[in-house]
């Protein structure tokens, strides 16, 4: 399992990568020859206690969304294969085709059904090919609309795990209108009868993640990110250089910390120290408890209130100065 495979430091990670690597041959001398390093090896320990504490206790947003990026955090599937039971995925936008970027389907979550929706990434070159990198066509997202539809009318509550830097920007998608797809999904999320809960598990990059965004309750991960565009992306524009990458994410709020004092999330779900890919099993346990407690509440309300909340949230985000 991608789990157990040898964690890959990320650059800001690099001197506890080293501190570590230098405890592991100490132990390793020290047992080989009885040198006796016990107090070497237990100074180095507390030494690397310390350069931890302090460097993931004051992440910038920029060193944040690298760890979001990291290859080895946990995706949709695993989620689901170790939290939920009766997977059941659909296919098809019963229009154009099947779009493998963004999944759904059917699931047993803590005894009750429920209708899940994702994006999907890829853990090496050719799965990120099949799943075009976690960036959904247009028929990903109608696939999305049929499968929200197919709730409504059967009263089952839609879960949706977001995680993309944004919609595809190919040509094709274009050519097949992505941005009204986007759209037609928000004002029909908007008016769905059964509650909804979206969880943003690692990126939550622009009409891509809206598009399976509109819910009753909205989750982010301690180390995700929301926004209207990349911090690349906005690098680009305004500076006209990627390299101020780190300076744009820092300008776009979009730390998860931020967005829940912006109003725009709301709950953070913490992370085991360094990131989701470090502890799967305590990451993905912690998540679906927050989404077992969030949908106790909202299966208790009448479907006109789940409308009248959504609408109601979604209202209340921005505020307007006036002189």
């Amino acid at each position: 399992m991608a789990e157990a495979k040898p964690i890959a430091s990320l650059e800001f990670e690099k001197p506890l990568a080293e501190l570590e690597k230098r405890i592991d041959e100490l132990r390793k001398l020290s047992g080989k020859q009885k040198l006796g390093a016990e107090l070497e090896i237990s100074a180095l320990q507390k030494k690397w206690s310390v350069a931890r504490k302090e460097v993931y206790g004051n992440l910038t947003p920029w060193q944040r969304i690298q760890i979001v990026r990291h290859p080895q955090r946990p995706y949709l599937l695993d989620y689901l294969r170790q939290g939920a039971t009766e997977l059941f995925e659909l296919g098809g936008d019963r229009a154009f085709g099947e779009d493998r970027a963004l999944i759904g389907g059917f699931a047993t979550f803590d005894q009750q059904r429920v209708v899940f929706l994702g994006h999907q990434k890829g853990r090496d070159t050719k799965e990120n090919l099949m799943r075009n990198f976690g960036c959904a066509h247009p028929e990903g997202y109608r696939k999305a609309l049929r499968l929200m539809r197919l709730a409504d009318r059967f009263r089952l509550p839609i879960i949706t795990f977001i995680d993309t830097p944004g919609a595809f920007p190919g040509v094709a998608s274009e050519e097949r209108h992505v941005a009204e797809a986007i759209a037609v999904n928000i004002r029909e999320m908007f008016n769905l009868h059964v509650p909804v809960i979206a969880v943003v598990i690692g990126e939550g990059g622009s009409g891509g993640a809206l598009g399976i965004g509109v819910a009753n309750r909205v989750l982010i991960l301690e180390n995700a990110y929301y926004s209207v565009i990349s911090p690349e992306g906005c690098a680009s524009i305004l500076w006209k250089d990627r390299a101020f990458a780190p300076q744009a994410a820092e300008a776009l709020r979009i730390s998860s910390q931020d967005l829940l004092e912006l109003g725009l999330v709301d709950e953070i779900i913490p992370e085991p120290m360094g990131g989701a890919h470090r502890d799967w099993n305590t990451t993905i346990t912690t998540t679906m408890d927050r989404i077992r407690h969030h949908l106790a509440d909202l299966m208790k309300l009448p479907a006109a209130r789940l409308i009248e909340t959504r609408h109601a949230r979604f209202r209340a985000i921005g505020t307007v100065l006036e002189n």
